[in-house]
């Protein structure tokens, strides 16, 4: 069923009322905007990007700050976020998934950004404040983690990413910027957000939605737009995550070009002039926990535009959809996720200054090896390893992700502590981290820090879909074994 807000409830009479101040100030400010003189646009450009026309509004390194979210209450990445945010999750051999969203950041000129954590995000604030410690920043940019804390007047968590905004808006608001850009942390894809910048002033919108050029399935949970030919947003269509078969519907009041007849998905990023922002969070909506599904749908009628991205986009929503992103990083293919080789707009992360890989007479095809591994007479195929691996002689591993270890090398054999013991009889505390002799492997993610011993066989034997065997170390989701950070698997165990 679908549930529409009808005019006439006092409550929506309110937010009408006081979003018709949004559009009379809309209005005059495009009114104005026609008087201004033309000139010439010019192009700003650095070693890592292409030229962009831009107008004469100030650059994105000086005008647009962005907002990163790197976590959230509820994940469908469990085990991998049961110590970490998902944000923090390692991906590709040397990456995590946020250093996608702020590279793309950095790709696109904006050198002001703000990171907001909370949930389980020790991994992630060390991580951010360790990686972009004014890499490739420039002299004023910045990657500035803000931390969930209480004060006198707010004694608890953030309750959304409206709360969060809003109790940090003193910071937000420290630079003279026009524009906010707002970004979920733990997607995977590669955007020029100054073509987005571009779209958003060209088109005196106070708010643009970037958006998907189709309808993704299942649905990411960040709503339907449906938009005319100029992309203005007249329609906002939510689903329930709790409930699939409730929908809310929000239609604008403002008067369209055309007819709206096109629907697409709403990825979850929002750009957002500066004082619109305020005013939506302090004045017109002081009590709106989540900024997608309350805010936005109700400031539909404030002059949204919608700018669609036809590109790779994946948002993590499942086990499956982590472990198909990794491997489409080893596919010599256009069509996944390509900023891994990508010199043009490279992909940052921590510098670890390890040391090279050592690969000891090992069969490896179509697969990606991190820094620092220890590599012996094995076959791998189709795999992704992680940092500082060791793999042991006679093992073979295909179509995995091995996420690696945290531990420098000469570590591993002799670490002991922060063990998962298995619950199998309480054998294998003695097990190094890593892949023991003779383990076969297949369609698996292990976690960081795993300690799997000799002759293991992970494979699935069963063709199990869904199993939660935590307790013992591992779960299975979709037909995936995940092996949990830390865990031990003792020698001769079957999974």
């Amino acid at each position: 069923m679908i549930l529409q807000l009808p005019s006439s409830n006092p409550v929506n009479l309110h937010i009408q009322a006081k979003l018709s101040i949004l559009e009379s100030t809309h209005i005059r400010r495009k009114c104005l905007s026609n008087l201004s003189y033309s000139s010439p646009s010019f192009f700003i450009s650095n070693s890592h990007q292409p030229q962009y026309p831009i107008s004469l509004s100030p650059p994105a390194n000086q005008s647009v700050a962005a907002i990163v979210f790197g976590d959230g209450s509820e994940s469908r990445l469990y085990p991998l976020t049961k110590r970490r945010s998902e944000g923090a999750i390692p991906i590709a051999a040397n990456y995590r998934i946020i250093d996608a969203v702020v590279s793309n950041c950095i790709n696109s000129n904006i050198n002001k950004i703000y990171a907001i954590t909370q949930y389980n995000s020790t991994s992630l604030n060390s991580h951010l404040s360790r990686a972009y410690n004014g890499q490739g920043l420039g002299r004023d940019g910045f990657v500035e983690v803000i931390a969930a804390y209480q004060s006198p007047e707010d004694q608890g968590w953030f309750q959304g990413t409206a709360d969060a905004m809003r109790r940090c808006l003193w910071v937000l608001e420290e630079f003279p910027v026009s524009e906010f850009l707002i970004l979920p942390g733990h997607h995977l894809y590669k955007m020029d957000y100054q073509k987005l910048i571009e779209a958003h002033r060209s088109s005196q919108a106070d708010i643009t939605i970037a958006a998907l050029d189709y309808i993704k399935e299942p649905d990411p949970g960040f709503g339907l737009l449906k938009v005319n030919s100029e992309n203005e947003v007249a329609e906002f269509i939510l689903r329930s995550e709790k409930d699939p078969r409730i929908v809310t519907s929000v239609k604008s009041s403002r008067k369209l070009i055309d007819y709206a007849n096109c629907k697409i998905s709403s990825m979850g990023i929002y750009l957002v002039n500066r004082q619109v922002m305020t005013k939506l969070l302090e004045t017109y909506f002081p009590k709106a926990n989540d900024f997608g599904a309350e805010v936005i749908p109700g400031a539909i009628s404030s002059g949204m535009k919608a700018y669609r991205f036809n590109g790779y986009w994946e948002d993590m929503r499942s086990i499956s959809a982590f472990y198909e992103a990794n491997m489409e990083c080893i596919k010599r293919s256009n069509m996944g996720y390509n900023s891994f080789c990508d010199r043009e707009s490279p992909l940052y992360t921590m510098r670890r200054y390890l040391p090279p890989t050592t690969i000891r007479d090992a069969d490896i095809t179509d697969s990606v090896i991190g820094d620092g591994c220890i590599i012996n007479r094995c076959k791998i195929k189709g795999t992704v390893v992680g940092i500082g691996t060791r793999i042991g002689a006679g093992a073979i591993i295909e179509d995995s992700v091995i996420m690696g270890s945290d531990y420098q090398i000469g570590e591993c054999i002799h670490k002991k502590e922060h063990i998962q013991k298995s619950g199998m009889d309480g054998k294998g505390t003695d097990i190094s981290t890593g892949i023991g002799d003779d383990t076969q492997i297949r369609r698996a993610l292990i976690d960081k820090n795993a300690r799997i011993g000799r002759n293991v066989m992970i494979i699935n034997k069963e063709k199990v879909r869904e199993g939660n065997r935590e307790a013992n170390g591992f779960i299975i989701s979709e037909g995936i074994v995940v092996v949990l950070q830390n865990a031990v698997i003792p020698d001769g165990s079957i999974l």
